[in-house]
């Protein structure tokens, strides 16, 4: 049989992009593995992968698994290879699940989340950013029956507003505004919830009648002119996200942190000014990247900016101004972007989003720039 060169050419290509595309192992990933509780998704997922939101791949042409985001502890996991050599992970046979398998609402069932759920569940909760047109019209404090400076389980207050006499409500304070570093827009405000409270009369602001509500939690000071929103204490929400790369390119940047600290690492909490509208979603996995430090070569020799003159500041500062290129005492050497961790989207609005960083090689800032190509 004769093949041209061009066949063999692509037969070649096509045996070595099917072993490129073998899901690779971590080394030292366990053959066997007992979920526990407090395990998360992603915690087992870096056991097996360099590449965690690969996940996915593990469990597919998993006959035994019903729902592969829902995992619980007390399930055994075993590592198998397919008849292509492609590991795949799958419930041991012969043991009994601890926990039942229909059952979806987080809160109410023992199913490992992607990401730590006691970190994450505030926000997905209540509400973390609200725009300054959203809190036009809500019901606000208007004072308590007590004139303390402490709020207390059981204090009552008066609203101004007409509230729904079944709802419970959270209580929220604006906080700092949220602003894009790309062109200084105001995205939202952080939205910090100071408080719980329970409808105890619904109000009749026509009449003159203020709403009244029962503290049930105290988390800072509540004050007059803070807002009320409805919350539903028994509400359900999904803590099981699909792990996943977006499909199109995403540029942006860390604008704030839950912690306010100079400097974080895995765990925190950030806030992206990408959302929404830039078809970011919830699961998204996106790379974090920090600039290198601008190096001036000099007579002296290389240094950082930093390090270098005020002469040698000042002529930076002028070429980077009127982009001057022609000078012969100095060389400006901008150095590019290097990925230092990796964080996951977790809650979306318009504009912006709340994620996790999920991995970090170095320390994190505000201002470090998000990707995903």
């Amino acid at each position: 049989m004769k093949y041209t060169i061009a066949a063999l050419m692509l037969s070649v290509g096509a045996q070595f992009s099917a072993m490129a595309d073998v899901l690779q192992l971590k080394a030292g990933a366990p053959q066997q593995y007992v979920v526990k509780k407090g395990d998360t998704l992603w915690d087992i997922s870096t056991m097996y992968l360099n590449t965690p939101w690969r996940w996915p791949e593990l469990w597919q042409w998993n006959p035994q698994i019903d729902d592969p985001d829902l995992i619980y502890p007390g399930d055994v996991l075993a590592l198998q290879y397919d008849a292509q050599g492609n590991p795949r992970l799958v419930l041991k046979k012969g043991v009994k699940k601890l926990s039942p398998r229909t059952r979806v609402v987080v809160q109410k069932n023992t199913a490992i989340p992607t990401l730590p759920l006691a970190m994450i569940e505030p926000f997905l909760r209540f509400d973390q950013a609200i725009g300054a047109d959203d809190l036009d019209g809500k019901p606000i404090v208007l004072g308590s029956n007590r004139n303390v400076l402490r709020n207390t389980q059981g204090q009552l207050l008066y609203v101004k507003g007409n509230l729904n006499p079944s709802a419970n409500y959270g209580i929220y304070r604006r906080g700092e505004a949220y602003i894009d570093p790309e062109n200084g827009d105001t995205l939202a405000y952080e939205s910090r919830l100071v408080g719980t409270a329970r409808v105890i009369f619904g109000g009749d602001i026509e009449a003159g009648h203020p709403a009244k509500v029962e503290i049930e939690t105290v988390r800072q000071e509540i004050k007059t002119n803070d807002v009320l929103m409805p919350i539903n204490v028994d509400q359900s929400f999904s803590a099981q996200f699909n792990m996943t790369r977006p499909t199109e390119a995403i540029n942006g940047s860390i604008i704030s942190s839950d912690n306010q600290m100079r400097e974080f690492g895995s765990t925190a909490i950030v806030v992206l000014n990408r959302g929404r509208d830039d078809n970011l979603k919830e699961g998204h996995i996106l790379d974090i990247n920090k600039q290198s430090p601008t190096v001036i070569e000099g007579k002296h020799g290389p240094r950082y900016v930093e390090d270098a003159n005020k002469l040698e500041k000042f002529i930076t500062g002028f070429r980077e101004m009127f982009g001057t290129e022609n000078d012969e005492d100095s060389v400006v050497w901008t150095m590019p972007k290097e990925k230092v961790g990796e964080l996951m989207v977790f809650k979306v609005y318009d504009n912006i989003s709340y994620a996790m960083v999920t991995r970090s090689q170095q320390p994190i800032r505000v201002g470090d720039t998000i990707s995903a190509n």
